[in-house]
């Protein structure tokens, strides 16, 4: 009986030990796997937070150069005013100081819409440029999912 029991005892002692070989494999592999994925996880936000910081700098030199163009544009505006305005008023009479002065608005809107134009020009480049980052954050997170759930 002895010799059952002892057989009884090794094979529990067995079991036991292949349970905790197994149990610790498993939790080493779920480690390692946790550890992987919050490896990635964190350089995925990285490369998140360097997007927006691209993203953020391209959109705030586009606002910079749109400054620049509509501050030029209105000095340049407002010096076209005051010597056109000096001009209608060295005139001898009403009829060249209303040809002058339609001449002028003529010319004032028309540089106005050309400015407009140009500054909605810059605009769109810059937001197109700053989104490009983000877009290809989005890009990456759509890949990454499709590889996970594959």
């Amino acid at each position: 009986m002895a010799s059952k029991s002892a057989k009884a005892t090794a094979a529990g002692a067995d079991a036991i030990e292949s349970a905790v070989k197994n149990g610790a494999d498993a939790m080493k592999n779920g480690f390692e796997k946790a550890a992987k994925g919050y490896d990635e996880l964190m350089a995925f936000a990285k490369d998140n937070a360097e997007a927006w910081s691209s993203a953020a700098n391209v959109a705030g030199k586009g606002f910079e150069t749109i400054n620049s163009e509509w501050f030029a544009y209105s000095r340049h505006a407002l010096e076209e005013s005051i010597a056109a305005t000096k001009a209608m008023f060295e005139t001898k009479s009403a009829k060249d100081f209303f040809e002058m002065q339609s001449d002028f608005a003529r010319k004032a809107v028309d540089a106005y819409v050309a400015e407009i134009t140009k500054i909605g020009d810059i605009a769109v480049s810059a937001a197109k440029d700053a989104a490009a980052p983000l877009q290809a954050r989005v890009t990456a997170f759509v890949e990454y999912t499709q590889a996970a759930q594959a």
